[in-house]
């Protein structure tokens, strides 16, 4: 979990049940025809603009949710932190996307210290974060123009990682990192936590070639060890957030602290409001953009306090992204490969679950981050020599990238 690709990956993880509403591309009940519209998920009737500022003038903590590689709901992140401090100058904004140890880099950005090179340099944004920084230096640089304290709202994946192979009970109080006990997760999010769980070992089976199985047991699911430590470590990311934002609030009161996170940590309230009301601070607002081919009719009533819809992205125009396919953490010779995506480059390769891949076009890929950066140079249709250690054995593989990233 502390490497940028297993990152990338399991966000994208967390946001698949509770956005399978979203997928229904072409029918009738898309949200196409309320593009450049805020709707209420309650009621379903269009929202004013200025009422929904109006409110969250009113409100001390706005949480703004995104998919990490949608560049449109990073736009309009950005939109509504102009939004937003038109409204109120006094404004804290809170990311995601740094942990906690990094305040200090954060900071010194914030302070016009840093060019943008050497504050992704210094922030180790490729292995802490991972996802384009592209989407969010135009939100970083608001901050900046505008001298806006800023929060490194996150912790290390160290930590989480710990959590989910041994619970939140089993981590000694020293390595806690400050964090207080998460309130425990609804039954609804438990629920949807599960059916995450279920895909996850469904991906895993089929990308170790075990054929084709029955779908895992919901009810084995909820009762084992391993899924009450992956509610404890969904819990800790959370508790974690929520904590962050809290002590800016109590910090300035009078301020408006807005959150940039990631959709699957605020739907439906399970997640960072779940535990700020746990704290004591109710007064929180989430709002969500939802792309123009996501289901708007009917809406989830408790989804959000209010959502925008923004057109969906065309993926011929979104950034092309060479990709293998594979969950990675650095390993002791090499990156080792935690998991192969089904249908991908890696799989086609014949990469396998604890492979160390070692070097990558001739260039060796002792950490993460290298061979990132290997991959990330491939241009359609390139051929990828990788030296990988398997068994204690060293073996040599082609990858074959498509003709194009679509």
């Amino acid at each position: 979990m502390n490497t940028s690709a297993r990152i990338c990956l399991i966000a994208l993880f967390l946001l698949l049940p509770r956005i399978a509403m979203a997928q229904s591309q072409g029918t009738d009940n898309s949200c196409d025809h309320h593009v450049a519209q805020w709707l209420d998920p309650a009621s379903g009737d269009r929202l004013d603009i200025e009422k929904v500022l109006a409110r969250l003038s009113a409100t001390r903590i706005v949480l703004l949710g995104e998919a990490h590689t949608t560049a449109a709901h990073h736009r309009w992140q950005h939109y509504m932190l102009a939004a937003l401090h038109s409204r109120n100058a006094n404004l804290m904004v809170g990311f995601e996307m740094l942990p906690r140890r990094l305040q200090s880099v954060l900071d010194a950005w914030s302070a016009g210290k840093l060019t943008e090179e050497e504050f992704l340099e210094q922030s180790q944004w490729d292995k802490v974060w991972g996802y384009d920084a592209g989407f969010y230096l135009p939100l970083l640089h608001f901050a900046r123009l505008n001298r806006l304290p800023t929060l490194a709202l996150n912790v290390d994946r160290e930590l989480i990682s710990k959590v989910a192979h041994q619970g939140w009970s089993e981590i000694a109080e020293d390595q806690r990192r400050g964090i207080s006990d998460p309130a425990p997760a609804s039954d609804a999010y438990r629920e949807s936590l599960a059916q995450l769980y279920a895909y996850k070992q469904t991906l895993r089976a089929t990308s170790e070639e075990q054929g084709e199985e029955d779908p895992p047991d919901l009810d084995e699911i909820r009762n084992s060890d391993a899924f009450a430590h992956f509610v404890d470590a969904q819990l800790t990311w959370d508790r974690a957030m929520a904590e962050a934002l809290a002590a800016a609030h109590r910090r300035d009161p009078a301020a408006l602290v807005v959150g940039i996170v990631g959709r699957g940590h605020l739907e439906y309230g399970y997640g960072i409001p779940h535990q700020l009301a746990d704290m004591g601070i109710e007064d929180v607002d989430v709002l969500l953009p939802l792309n123009s081919d996501d289901t708007c009719d009917p809406l989830p009533l408790d989804l959000a306090s209010a959502v925008f819809v923004v057109d969906a992205e065309d993926p011929q125009q979104a950034p092309a992204q060479p990709r293998l396919g594979i969950l990675i953490e650095d390993g002791e010779t090499g990156v080792r490969v935690m998991e192969v995506v089904d249908a991908s480059v890696a799989a086609a390769t014949g990469i396998r679950k604890g492979d160390e891949i070692q070097a990558a076009a001739g260039f060796d890929t002792a950490t993460t981050t290298e061979l990132i950066e290997v991959i990330q140079r491939q241009a359609p249709g390139t051929w990828l020599p990788l030296e990988l250690l398997r068994d204690a054995k060293t073996i040599e593989l082609i990858a074959k990238f498509p003709q194009s990233f679509e």
